[in-house]
């Protein structure tokens, strides 16, 4: 029985005995399938990646509510402590010093929050490492989160940049983390003798903490991830390809032996025929 299958730009000329129906059609069944999960897996991390907009923008929101600009609460001891701050820059309280530089960044952070978002979707859809993916939706969910702060916290908080010609694209990140771990002053023997030194000083928020644990464990398990999805890659191409060989080799085996049996039958009577001379 012959099948043809065509799908998109492929297609594929089955060929098989009777008793290997089910067993193909199951085999087809699995591949369906296992694009659906690939499905339900895309839209797991997006979840991930919702949960972090909504604890960022969450404690953002509340410490705008309850505290006032440079405010500093102790949360554990002297090392970890609220401190409220307005960042007119990028992660950690880096700032572009530009005219246009704030309508840049926030022009740049919806182009990467999209380019991300795209980027997470395609590597589920191919069923890459789950780290991996874990990884990115950490990373998307930061860069949304920073977004809106950028997008509309000049409008809907009143934080816009003084001088700004317009209040959207404009808003100020809230930043509040701020864990001061130690500090001390230069010796006096070197070149920044006498300097006060403070040890961890950037103040951040959820959103940049995001980031930076996804980029971060990229870099570091990038061996893992990457071999992984190659290994999958492999495997799914070697699961595949007996769907379509297999029952063509079935095909010439069976074809084949009949040919085999016949040869098998003219060989008899010339052995026969040997040995009689071989005893006369």
């Amino acid at each position: 029985m012959l099948w043809r299958l065509k799908w998109r730009n492929l297609s594929l000329k089955l060929r098989y005995k009777s008793k290997n129906k089910r067993q193909m059609r199951l085999r087809l069944e699995i591949v369906v399938s296992s694009a659906n999960n690939y499905k339900m897996e895309s839209r797991k991390y997006f979840l991930i990646a919702l949960a972090i907009i909504i604890v960022d923008q969450t404690s953002k929101l509340l410490i705008h509510k309850y505290m006032f600009i440079h405010q500093e609460v102790n949360v554990i001891g002297e090392w970890f402590r609220l401190h409220y701050l307005l960042n007119p820059g990028m992660a950690f309280g880096i700032r572009w010093e530009s005219e246009f530089g704030k309508l840049a960044l926030t022009v740049f952070r919806i182009g990467a929050m999209i380019g991300i978002g795209y980027y997470l979707y395609k590597m589920a859809k191919k069923g890459a490492h789950k780290g991996f993916l874990i990884c990115m939706s950490l990373i998307l969910g930061g860069a949304v989160g920073n977004v809106i702060d950028s997008t509309f916290y000049g409008v809907l908080l009143n934080n816009a940049l003084i001088g700004s010609p317009t209040k959207w694209f404009h808003g100020q990140v809230i930043d509040m983390l701020f864990f001061p771990l130690f500090d001390f002053y230069w010796p006096e023997w070197m070149p920044n003798g006498g300097e006060y030194f403070l040890f961890f000083s950037p103040v951040f928020n959820i959103a940049d903490s995001s980031i930076f644990l996804g980029v971060a464990t990229i870099l570091i398990f990038q061996k893992r991830f990457f071999a992984h999805e190659s290994m999958r890659e492999s495997d799914s191409t070697h699961d595949l390809s007996p769907t379509v060989d297999q029952p063509q080799a079935m095909i010439t085996s069976t074809e084949e032996q009949p040919a085999n049996d016949n040869k098998e039958d003219q060989d008899k009577p010339l052995s026969g025929m040997a040995n009689s001379e071989t005893n006369g």
